[in-house]
């Protein structure tokens, strides 16, 4: 599929480094076996678009037996999206969703007014050695469906769009982008891609989202003549025509964006919410453990523990 005849990449020199409105540098944290990378909330930046949480979880190696397990814990407000390059997470909600992800395809979890998952390495994969490296982000619901019911979509990645030229590869992965449009349901304007950029090869960024945004999980990229290397974010100033021109070793990077929302987003633990009294009312159901009579219940498969609210 080749990209969109109105995308003409243009040299990557023809901005200013000022288009870089924001850049920022993931702070690091050890989760036990495990680090994650995490870019957004920033100080200075507390979405991309709909985007407000951005983690890069891995690379991670494991022995046989061992792996990752994230005990059930409650959203409400936003969806989480899961995105693997290596590994795999078995997924768990209280929705009755019992699903596997593997590398390339879309976990799709919309918590809405409440909702309870886990993600655990897989007991296939604790059969042997085994590695993690993706990507997981949370996209804050607008205000008109904060309180819908929640709901779970799994895309394999043959469903996903490619698209392919000159050394440009991007799977959308959410939203639209480049002529094409992403399966999952959304509810607010959004774009969200996995690039592969040989060496020296440019991507145009979208033009036709407000808020636009890249992270580099592998290589370098070159904008504005400046390089940038693995493990760093960028969000573009409004309205510029921007292009990423991969460096000598090839990159890999998520591209993310699209509208901005009404107005700012409160966010304590995994609450997302555009009022404070949305967040209190769901650390008050948690806390009372009242489940299946309230806002939270448990996965059906996975009752046993729970991460507790955090003092």
């Amino acid at each position: 599929m080749s990209w969109n005849p109105a995308l003409t990449p243009g040299c990557p020199d023809a901005i200013g480094i000022d288009a870089i409105e924001t850049l920022i540098v993931p702070r690091s944290r050890d989760l036990g076996g495990f680090e994650v990378r995490r870019a957004l909330p920033a100080p200075k930046r507390q979405m991309v678009g709909p985007f407000i949480f951005f983690d890069q979880a891995g690379p991670a190696e494991f022995l046989t037996g061992q792996g990752v397990d994230v005990r059930p814990h409650p959203h409400i407000g936003l969806g989480t999206v899961t995105y693997l390059y290596r590994g795999d997470f078995h997924h768990r909600d209280s929705l009755g969703t019992d699903q596997v992800i593997h590398p390339g395809a879309l976990n799709w979890m919309v918590a809405g007014r409440g909702v309870t998952h886990s993600e655990r390495t897989s007991a296939q994969a604790r059969r042997g050695p085994n590695s993690l490296f993706g990507i997981q982000t949370w996209i804050a619901l607008p205000e008109t469906h904060e309180d819908m019911a929640p709901m779970f979509e799994h895309h394999g990645k043959e469903t996903l769009p490619v698209i392919e030229s000159d050394g440009v590869s991007v799977k959308l992965i959410l939203g639209n982008a480049y002529g094409e449009k992403a399966p999952a349901t959304m509810f607010s304007e959004t774009f969200y891609g996995d690039v592969v950029l040989s060496p020296g090869a440019r991507l145009p960024m979208p033009d036709n989202h407000e808020d636009r945004g890249l992270y580099i999980t592998q290589g370098s990229v070159s904008i504005a003549g400046q390089d940038f290397e693995a493990g760093q974010m960028m969000v573009f100033r409004p309205g510029d025509a921007i292009t990423v021109a991969a460096g000598d070793r090839g990159a890999r990077l998520m591209i993310l964006g699209g509208a901005t929302l009404g107005g700012p987003r409160y966010i304590w633990w995994n609450f997302v919410a555009s009022s404070k009294e949305r967040i209190e009312e769901a650390k008050a159901q948690w806390q009372a453990q009242n489940w299946g009579q309230g806002l939270f219940d448990l996965p059906p498969d996975d009752r046993a523990e729970h991460i507790p609210l955090p003092d």
